[in-house]
C-alpha cells in the first residue's frame, strides 16, 4: 500500500511512518546540496539568521538540471545523502522535519533524527527524469550564485519515495 502524504509534515504523520513504507509526497519542500548546507551550517555556528526557514521543512538533496520549455525543472534525481551528514544534525536541531536523498546516513544523523522526531526518505536514484514530472513549480529562495546547488522551493505532486529511516531509527538501509 502506498501512503499519500501532504507537506508540511505533522509530528503525527512522521510518527506513523515506518521504514519501508512507500509514499507519494505532495506540497512544498526546499532543496539543497553540499555547498548550500555548508553555508547554512556556518551561519548556525556563527549564530546568524538563515536565509530560509528550516523549522517544519522537508529538504530534498538535489541539484536539478535546467528545465526544458514547458517544464518546471529538468531531470532532478537525488544526491548521495552522506555528503550532508556533517551539517544535518544542526539543521534537525533547528526544526527540519525530513530529508530526501539516496544512500545511508551516519549514526550521528540517525541519533539526531530520533532525538528530533524526523524521517529520511529515499528517492529512486537513476529516475531523475521520472521524478521531475512530479515537480510542478520551482522558486529560487537563496544562494542563486550556486547555480543548480542553490536553495529552491519545489511544489510537488505525488513525488515517489520510500521511508528509508523512520523517526524511531528503524532503517531499510541497515536491515536490507
Amino acid at each position: 500500500m502506498i501512503k499519500k502524504i501532504t507537506l508540511p509534515l505533522s509530528d503525527e504523520v512522521i510518527s506513523d511512518l515506518r521504514a519501508g513504507d512507500s509514499v507519494l509526497i505532495s506540497g512544498q519542500m526546499i532543496t539543497g546540496r553540499d555547498a548550500a548546507h555548508k553555508r547554512l551550517y556556518e551561519l548556525i555556528q556563527d549564530n546568524k539568521p538563515l536565509p530560509v526557514k528550516i523549522d517544519g521543512e522537508v529538504i530534498y538533496y538535489v541539484g536539478p538540471a535546467p528545465a526544458k520549455p514547458g517544464h518546471a525543472v529538468g531531470p532532478a534525481g537525488p544526491t548521495s545523502s552522506y555528503r550532508m551528514d556533517k551539517y544535518t544534525p544542526a539543521l534537525l536541531d533547528r526544526g527540519l522535519k525530513a530529508m530526501i536523498g539516496k544512500g545511508k546516513r551516519s549514526k550521528e544523523v540517525v541519533d539526531s533524527m530520533m532525538k528530533n522526531g524526523c524521517v529520511y526518505f529515499a528517492a529512486i536514484g537513476g529516475a531523475a527524469a521520472l521524478i521531475s514530472k512530479s515537480i510542478k513549480s520551482v522558486e529560487t529562495l537563496a544562494y542563486e550564485d550556486l547555480g543548480t546547488e542553490a536553495i529552491y522551493r519545489f511544489t510537488v505532486e505525488d513525488f515517489p519515495a520510500i521511508v528509508a529511516i523512520d523517526s524511531k531509527g528503524n532503517s531499510v538501509l541497515a536491515e536490507g
